[in-house]
């Protein structure tokens, strides 16, 4: 159901942020409704207390069972719906899904609470004018007779609660499962786009076209190999046909990419590696690391006449996968360059929509050194969470 439900919009025509769906939509509550009406014949179906279920109780007992408990459950619904609808906005600034969650769960079982105890007072007063006591009470109570005292009228309040507690917890957790997806398909569409502006950089590509040019004549073997390694970079760049890659298959890359910077920069690039204690088979988003080279190569080794050094450090755990990137900068050049946010924001985007909040991106800016770590948890081919 979540899926087919249209995004909430606020007073400004922005998103809401919350997991939770527009119920002021005709067309969600209209699919509420709907939903709780099924529910109620499948608790009038399951056999309850002593009723037999026979051709005789279909005659006589089913509908108003039927009517009974679809009164009860509309109500519950729709008055949790209504003060739902009647808070969204509230609720979109609260900032968390888990405090949405429990502050819209608390919602729902206060509801219950007080439409169960009208529903007791209510019945009290049909026993009392003895009026409506078969067809109120055959289906919420476990006795044959209505007791007026404390314990039955604990026990079926004790009970609604029950129901409505596993209920409603099922129902925002679809919500929130729902909302988790299209969050991901979201994040992962929009790093699409970003990774075209980030991976196809326009001075890498007119450098290496040169490069390769000017190795034709003075080198061919080696011009050859730029072009092989040039097109394998690109081939990954513009190739959406794998989720993850392996580590290695990334580091791969990265040394294809470095190949070619370094017939540029010559004796002003020099690379690091220190990433043997990392598993290989490692699975990350593609094209994590490059960017980030290629970040650190244009903003750094690129403004320094002398260039300088890029250290690429791994450290694993046995559970946690931690790289840096750390590359010289030049002192009197801004550090927040646009091109750093693009490569940054996608990456950063990638890594959440596959690991969630458990993989992160961070910079650290020191003088004259410019620093990115990433951090994701260790995942193999193996692992049938890594494919979601």
């Amino acid at each position: 159901m979540g899926s087919l439900l249209p995004l909430p919009l606020s007073m400004n025509n922005e998103p809401i942020k919350t997991f939770l769906p527009d119920f002021c939509n005709v067309y969600t509550l209209f699919l509420v409704i709907l939903l709780t009406e099924l529910l109620a014949f499948v608790f009038v179906l399951t056999p309850l207390g002593n009723h037999s279920y026979d051709w005789n109780y279909v005659k006589t007992e089913f509908f108003t069972d039927l009517a009974m408990v679809s009164w009860f459950m509309q109500w519950v619904t729709l008055v949790s719906v209504g003060i739902l609808c009647a808070i969204r906005h509230r609720l979109s600034q609260l900032g968390s899904d888990l405090i949405v969650g429990l502050f819209s769960y608390l919602v729902i079982l206060i509801v219950t609470l007080f439409i169960s105890e009208a529903a007791w007072r209510l019945s009290e007063y049909s026993f009392s004018t003895e009026f409506g006591y078969n067809e109120i009470t055959s289906v919420w109570q476990t006795s044959p007779v209505w007791h007026e005292n404390m314990t039955q009228h604990l026990l079926f309040l004790l009970r609604n609660l029950g129901i409505s507690a596993i209920l409603s917890a099922i129902a925002l957790r679809y919500f929130y499962m729902q909302a988790q997806w299209k969050r991901e398909m979201q994040a992962h569409a929009e790093a699409q786009t970003l990774a075209l502006q980030a991976r196809i950089h326009p001075h890498f590509l007119f450098n290496s076209m040169n490069t390769i040019a000017s190795l034709i004549r003075l080198d061919p073997r080696a011009a050859e190999q730029t072009v092989e390694d040039f097109a394998d970079l690109f081939r990954a760049a513009l190739s959406e046909t794998k989720r993850l890659i392996t580590l290695g298959d990334e580091v791969a890359l990265c040394h294809q990419y470095l190949r070619i910077e370094t017939l540029r920069f010559q004796q002003r690039l020099q690379v690091h590696w220190d990433v043997d204690k990392i598993p290989t088979d490692a699975l990350l988003p593609p094209l994590c690391l490059q960017p980030l080279l290629e970040n650190a190569i244009y903003h750094g080794i690129q403004s320094l006449p002398l260039g300088g050094n890029i250290d690429i450090q791994g450290h694993y755990d046995g559970k946690w996968i931690q790289l840096k990137i750390t590359n010289p900068i030049a002192t009197d050049l801004p550090v927040t360059h646009q091109g750093h946010q693009i490569a940054q924001q996608n990456i950063r985007k990638r890594l959440q929509a596959y690991y969630g909040t458990q993989a992160s991106l961070h910079v650290h800016i020191q003088p004259h050194l410019y620093q990115v770590t990433l951090r994701f948890p260790y995942k193999n081919q193996y692992d049938e969470n890594c494919y979601r």
